[in-house]
């Protein structure tokens, strides 16, 4: 605990934890660099060991700011505590890197905080990507009934009512201030002198439940929290994929048992911990059979249907007095179906949204596979090739109709129209749209509009209109996305807008200036939809298919053939050792040359390489490292890593 201070040197400390999300954190440090001006504050940047840059970012664009860099993960609430312990502000504010704060939010909850000696801590309304409320803006305790009703969906079911509500404090107006219990990790202000009495976050929480505790002591400390509606944030959520994950379960109820057994009698505690691991448990099998639906569901399906129909084809033919042997069948029919299914899934066919190509093509693979096997078996093996082709039909015919039905039936990811070509709206001056509607071009094949909407009340030549008419604009022209110039725009304006379109069907994104990346999505785990020169290519399904099914095809060729390769070898025991690592998915034949700078960090994530994409040119130029870097994630394809693999496969031994 931090010995009382009479009097602070600045009023605010912005205190941000962060962890790999480097882009996020630039655009949140955007944001607090507006809302402190003309505030005495001082900013924290505690970076819990990334890997992406983060620390390189924060060097190099903010070094005015208090940068803590940890050589480990210490978790957030240690993390917070190492900047708490160094502040010296009237003020703790904990953010979290994916927010972007009103340029008016601090002058805002300060006033209000001034105003009310009474307030402990305080939580804003947060919106997410997507400009909808957040309900965990406000939280009230989880007692065990609480929990109950959270755990077993009655607070989901009547989210408005008082008794079953009480998690989200759902009877509370999201637009009035009131007295809450929990307050947000996400933007939790705190006034210093609270937390000189009742201590800093409790650092057994090392992630979840740690802004439930310290909320709590709070209020034991005397103080009231309070939700204050009067500013807003975007908190880009990164918790929607976390949730169905089995890790999210464990961390997060074992959390909530960390707490019961701290603040509640040994009778509730007891309570609350069955509860709890009744959740865990409960959750956890909800998570891992929701995953095994989602994965396996469809490729059993069609597996069952598939072998029904093969051996209903038999039958056909036995009508005809043509007899099977019925031990092959029993064997023959399955191991058909499962090659035409891999040939299929190989091929793109299990992959959104649905093509009919991929499937013609997956069963045309499939078939020469299956006969190629076929002519190497023994005359008493080989029964039918006719049956074969005819299977091929009817493989051709069950995924036709099958995703016919699921397009008419379910639709959502099995819309078999393809995805119409986006329509932009980039809010900024001439300049900036300039740049961003560049980025756009190079990172969006499918592009059909990109409209300037102009800032100033008389629109700038060649606009289609004026912020105040961005609302008419989106819905007359049918926008698909709307970018919001950072250099141009505040955010208090981007946040009014994606609050007033709300929509499920408009995506939202904000450019940092003098950046490449357009961020804005509902999770962090998506990178915020980073538009980068669309580098994702790489690391779609597809081909991380083909890479590997490639490391794996040639790292056997390799091993079969070792008594004649290694000799051509110098370092023969490295070579072998690569090409094992390759065989087992260890590492790829084919990775990012790793530069100085460490641009490569921003690039998406692939296995290590042996070989890399400078290894095609005869000489290594420094200065195009990063460029070919680049080109690979973005152009990948087999030809290219066959390519660099043909030109430099003699460095294997590396």
């Amino acid at each position: 605990m931090k010995p009382l201070s009479k009097k602070k040197s600045f009023k605010i400390s912005v205190i941000i934890v962060n962890y790999n999300v480097e882009f996020f954190l630039e655009q949140c440090l955007n944001s607090v660099q507006k809302a402190l001006n003309n505030i005495n504050g001082q900013v924290f940047v505690v970076d819990n060991n990334s890997i992406d840059g983060s620390v390189d970012m924060v060097e190099r664009k903010f070094p005015h700011y208090n940068l803590i860099a940890n050589k480990d993960n210490k978790g957030f609430s240690k993390a917070n505590n190492q900047a708490i312990l160094l502040s010296d502000a009237e003020y703790i504010l904990l953010l979290n890197p994916d927010t972007v704060v009103e340029e008016d939010t601090f002058s805002k909850v300060i006033d209000f905080m001034d105003n009310h000696p009474e307030a402990g801590g305080l939580g804003v309304r947060m919106l997410d990507g997507k400009g909808k409320f957040l309900p965990e803006s406000k939280r009230g305790l989880p007692t065990p009934k609480v929990a109950f009703y959270k755990i077993f969906g009655l607070s989901k079911i009547f989210p408005k009512s008082k008794k079953f509500g009480q998690y989200h404090a759902g009877h509370l107006s999201e637009f009035e201030t009131n007295e809450i219990d929990i307050l947000s990790g996400a933007f939790m202000l705190m006034r210093s002198e609270a937390l000189d009495k009742v201590g800093l976050l409790d650092e057994a929480f090392f992630m979840y439940g740690e802004d439930i505790d310290l909320s709590y002591r709070i209020q034991k400390g005397g103080y009231k929290n309070y939700y204050y509606p009067e500013t807003r944030i975007i908190h880009y959520k990164g918790e929607s994929t976390k949730k169905s994950s089995v890790n999210y379960v464990f961390v997060f109820y074992r959390a909530m048992i960390i707490f019961a057994e701290k603040h509640f009698s040994q009778k509730n505690a007891k309570l609350f911990s069955f509860l709890i691991n009744a959740a865990i448990y409960f959750r956890a099998f909800l998570a891992i059979s929701s995953r095994f639906i989602k994965g396996a569901f469809l490729p059993l399906v069609d597996f069952l249907l598939i072998v029904i129909g093969l051996f209903a084809l038999t039958n056909q033919w036995k009508i005809s007095n043509i007899d099977f042997p019925e031990n092959l069948l029993e064997i023959a029919i399955p191991t058909y179906t499962i090659t035409w299914m891999l040939s299929t899934l190989f091929n793109g066919g299990y992959d959104n949204p649905i093509k009919f190509f991929k499937f013609l093509k997956g069963a045309l693979i499939g078939t020469l596979i299956i006969l190629v096997f076929y002519a190497l078996l023994p005359k008493e093996w080989q029964f039918s090739r006719l049956y074969i082709l005819a299977g091929t039909a009817w493989i051709i015919i069950y995924y036709s109709l099958s995703r016919i039905f699921l397009h008419f039936f379910i639709g959502n990811k099995f819309n078999l129209v393809q995805k119409k070509n986006k329509k932009f709206a980039i809010v900024g001056h001439k300049e900036e749209f300039d740049r961003v509607s560049e980025i756009l071009r190079q990172t969006n094949e499918k592009i059909d509009l990109i409209l300037h909407v102009s800032l100033d009340e008389i629109k700038e030549t060649g606009a289609i209109g004026t912020l105040n008419q961005l609302d008419q604009i989106t819905y007359i022209h049918e926008i698909n996305e709307i970018v919001f110039c950072a250099k141009d725009t505040t955010a208090r304006s981007i946040i009014h807008w994606m609050s007033l379109i709300e929509s499920s069907s408009i995506d939202f994104k904000i450019a940092q200036p003098d950046s490449l990346s357009l961020i804005g999505s509902n999770s962090i785990e998506t990178a915020g939809d980073l538009y980068v020169l669309d580098l994702n290519s790489i690391t779609k399904s597809q081909n991380i298919r083909s890479k590997r099914t490639f490391d794996f095809l040639v790292a056997f060729i390799f091993i079969l053939s070792l008594p004649v390769f290694i000799f051509t070898f110098k370092n023969k025991k490295q070579f072998v050792r690569n090409i094992f690592s390759v065989f087992i998915g260890k590492i790829s034949i084919i990775g990012y040359l790793i530069s100085k700078n460490n641009a490569s960090n921003q690039l998406p994530r692939i296995k290590g390489g042996v070989l890399n994409p400078t290894d095609s040119l005869s000489f290594l130029d420094e200065s195009l490292t990063d460029k070919l870097n680049l080109i690979y994630a973005r152009d990948y394809s087999i030809q290219k890593d066959l390519g660099i693999l043909i030109k430099a496969w003699k460095k294997l031994d590396r």
